[in-house]
């Protein structure tokens, strides 16, 4: 998912803002890439491609993450180095939305942290390569 280029852009951010563990992990490349896939997919956790790793170790690195507030200190740190990924355009006539979802909160703090992941995908995706 993330070509080389865009993980070599990413790593230092990453890496920066993540919490660290005992043991870094040696997967953070491939736990990443099933984090975005997921969100630009919209997919549940378990739908999670196999060769981008145990579908549980990427909803668990984002919910640790979440907590943490990584999420937010990275997209942060994006904007502030000023990293040119693109534009990304959102046809609202794709958005669906279940009819009690008219503004209500919802219970738990991932929601902010799951759109700060949506919008790193698409940064991520309109950072790729432009067909002519």
């Amino acid at each position: 998912m993330l070509t080389d280029q865009q993980w070599a852009v990413l790593e230092p951010l990453i890496e920066i803002c993540r919490p660290h563990a005992k043991v870094p992990s040696p997967h953070l490349r491939r736990t990443i890439e099933a984090i975005l896939w997921r969100h630009q997919n919209g997919a549940k956790w378990r739908s999670v491609p196999a060769e981008l790793g145990p579908w549980w170790m990427a909803a668990q690195t984002f919910i640790r993450w979440s907590r943490l507030g990584a999420w937010e200190r990275l997209l942060a740190l994006v904007q502030e180095n000023g990293i040119k990924f693109g534009m990304t355009f959102l046809d609202g006539t794709n958005i669906r939305a279940h009819q009690k979802a008219a503004g209500a909160s919802r219970k738990g703090d991932l929601r902010k942290s799951e759109m700060i992941v949506k919008r790193l995908a698409d940064l991520v995706e309109a950072m790729g390569p432009k067909l002519a």
